[in-house]
C-alpha cells in the first residue's frame, strides 16, 4: 500500500468519529498517520488471524476504526493485493481507564466493538487470538506488569499472540524524551505519576520468557524521536 493510500485509510478511520467531535477526528489522524505502529501491524500481518483482540489501553479506539475501515476497504474489493488481508473481527475489546475515550470510542465504533471503562489490573482478557498493549504497562509496576503479562498468556492459549509496545529504558537520549514526553501527556491528563516503570528490552524478553512466550523486538519509532520497540510474541514451544 502506497503512502498515499495509507493516509486515505486513515482519513475513512479518522470519519468514524462523529463530525461534531474534531478533537477525536484531529486525534485520530494524527495518530494513525504519524504512530509506525498501525502500518506496521496492517502490513505485516501481525492481526490478520485474529478474530477475537484485546486492546488493553485502547484511548478513544483508533486501533479499532483502522481495522473497521481496513475491513470496510476489504469488503469493497479495494484492499491491496499485496498486503495481509485485514483481520475478520468478531469481538473487538477495548479496556482504558479514561471513561472520556471511551465514550468517544463507543460514540465512533457503535455496535462494531466493545469498550470498557477498567483497570487492565483487574479486567478480564479473554479468550482471545491477539492482545495488544501499545505504551501503557510501563505505568503500573513490576510485579502488577507481570499479573497483567501471565493473564495474557491465558488469555491467548496455545495460538494466540501478544503485540506489546514498550520505551526502551537506555542512557540514551532517545529514551529520556520518551520518558519526558510520556510524563506530561500524562499530567496534562490529569493522571500525577510518581514514578514509571520501564525496563530494558532484555528484562523485558526475560519476563515475558518468564510466563511462557518468546518474543522478537522490532525497533518501532521510525520518524520520531521515541525509543520505542514492538515485542511480538507467542507461546513458547
Amino acid at each position: 500500500m502506497s503512502r498515499d493510500a495509507f493516509r486515505s485509510l486513515v482519513r475513512e478511520a479518522a470519519a468514524r468519529y462523529p463530525a461534531g467531535d474534531r478533537f477525536a477526528r484531529h486525534f485520530a489522524a494524527g495518530k494513525l498517520g504519524r504512530d509506525p505502529v498501525f502500518r506496521y501491524l496492517l502490513e505485516e500481518g501481525l492481526l490478520k488471524d485474529a478474530s477475537r483482540i484485546v486492546d488493553i489501553g485502547c484511548g478513544q479506539g483508533v486501533l479499532a476504526a483502522l481495522i473497521l475501515a481496513a475491513q470496510e476497504r476489504r469488503d469493497a474489493g479495494t484492499w491491496p493485493a499485496a498486503w495481509p488481508a485485514p483481520p475478520q473481527i468478531v469481538d473487538f475489546h477495548g479496556i482504558d481507564i479514561a471513561a472520556k475515550d471511551i465514550d468517544r470510542a463507543r460514540a465512533a465504533m457503535g455496535p462494531r466493538a466493545r469498550f470498557t471503562v477498567g483497570d487492565m489490573r483487574a479486567e478480564t482478557f479473554g479468550p482471545a487470538d491477539a492482545v495488544v498493549i501499545l505504551d501503557v504497562l510501563h505505568y503500573v509496576d513490576y510485579a502488577a506488569q507481570d499479573e497483567v503479562l501471565r493473564r495474557v498468556r491465558a488469555a491467548i492459549g496455545d495460538s494466540g499472540r501478544l503485540l506489546l509496545r514498550v520505551g526502551a529504558r537506555s542512557d540514551s537520549l532517545r529514551f529520556r524524551y520518551t520518558e519526558w514526553v510520556d510524563r506530561i501527556v500524562m499530567r496534562v491528563r490529569g493522571h500525577r505519576l510518581e514514578r514509571l516503570y520501564c525496563r530494558t528490552i532484555p528484562e523485558w524478553l526475560a519476563a515475558l520468557e518468564q510466563v511462557g512466550l518468546h518474543a522478537r523486538a522490532v525497533p518501532m519509532s521510525e520518524g520520531t524521536g521515541f525509543a520505542n520497540v514492538l515485542l511480538v510474541a507467542q507461546p513458547s514451544g
